[in-house]
């Protein structure tokens, strides 16, 4: 087993503050930039797992990235830098306190909510007769609010309104970025023979200007089929082959958890342990047509501290 990144406790000059997320570290500088950590934790339902995978955290900053260059062309992104295998640099923003989800595919939650007999979503018409995995007439836009604690909610765009969550004219534009976006990231991983099936965007305002913050198109964020085998796995109703976190899920799920009270973690060992990584790896290599080089471990908290204080000295 190689080691893993856990977490991070650096103090940067002009320093103002720090946030742990469920996967990520992130340093408040001058009240202007974000430098943000992308750790080896791993989350599912909500919830962090007991255990870390190893370079987990640089395939999420890599191709998150890789991403964030490709959506400049078409939105306001956060990001400044990467000065690190693990770290983004970017402009400080008010998020918003929603996520935008967009979903081209019956897949993962939508499908649950559907198989149970449900056929509206956050506000959205389902129609009758899909089966897991098919494609939407269209992609349909499907929020969450973000939680601070335990499972983010889904909601309506009318309920987002109603409660002031959001104005309008914002929404508006949230809306018309985030279609944008998921067509950009599908016409970029189908030239890699990926199908990008669901998706999920956060935005944050800095003055009057919304900003494409945080992450994008990772396995943390999104789900991926194989374009190859797509319609052949479907017309046979099988399971689609698909590079997302999704397999984690299920995993866990068989063992007995989905995050709810009451539950415990079933132990991952180390072979499973060692086929996450590689399914990051993989990911990673399919979307950026490159060979995924290993970070060093050996003294990766130095050589992060050492990286970021070099960006910094710079802005």
């Amino acid at each position: 087993m190689e080691n893993a990144l856990v977490s991070t406790h650096y103090f940067f000059k002009h320093q103002k503050n720090f946030y742990r997320g469920k996967v990520r570290d992130v340093y408040y500088i001058k009240d202007q930039w974000l430098v943000m950590i992308a750790c080896d934790r791993i989350s599912a339902f909500d919830v962090v797992l007991k255990r870390a995978i190893p370079y987990k955290g640089q395939v999420l900053n890599q191709i998150a990235s890789f991403f964030l260059d490709h959506a400049a062309q078409i939105v306001p992104v956060w990001k400044v830098a990467s000065p690190d295998p693990n770290v983004t640099v970017g402009i400080a923003c008010d998020a918003f306190k929603v996520e935008m989800v967009i979903r081209g595919y019956l897949a993962g939650h939508a499908w649950r909510e559907y198989k149970s007999g449900k056929r509206t979503i956050c506000g959205v018409h389902m129609p009758d007769g899909m089966r897991e995995n098919d494609p939407f007439p269209e992609p349909i836009i499907t929020p969450t609010i973000k939680a601070s604690h335990g499972h983010d909610e889904d909601i309506s765009r009318e309920e987002i309104l109603k409660q002031g969550l959001v104005s309008e004219a914002d929404y508006a534009i949230l809306e018309k970025y985030t279609r944008a976006l998921y067509q950009q990231g599908k016409t970029i991983t189908e030239k890699q023979n990926l199908i990008l099936v669901d998706t999920k965007y956060e935005f944050g305002k800095n003055g009057n200007t919304i900003y494409l913050i945080d992450e994008i198109h990772t396995p943390d964020s999104s789900r991926y089929f194989y374009k190859d085998t797509y319609e052949a796995i479907q017309a046979k109703n099988q399971q689609q082959r698909q590079l997302s976190k999704e397999f984690v899920r299920q995993w866990l799920i068989e063992n007995g958890f989905q995050g709810k009270a009451g539950q415990i973690q079933p132990d991952m060992s180390d072979e499973f342990i060692d086929s996450i990584t590689n399914r990051y790896i993989e990911l990673y290599e399919h979307i950026t047509g490159r060979q995924f080089v290993r970070g060093d471990y050996s003294h990766i908290e130095s050589r992060i501290e050492n990286n970021v204080n070099a960006c910094l000295a710079t802005l």
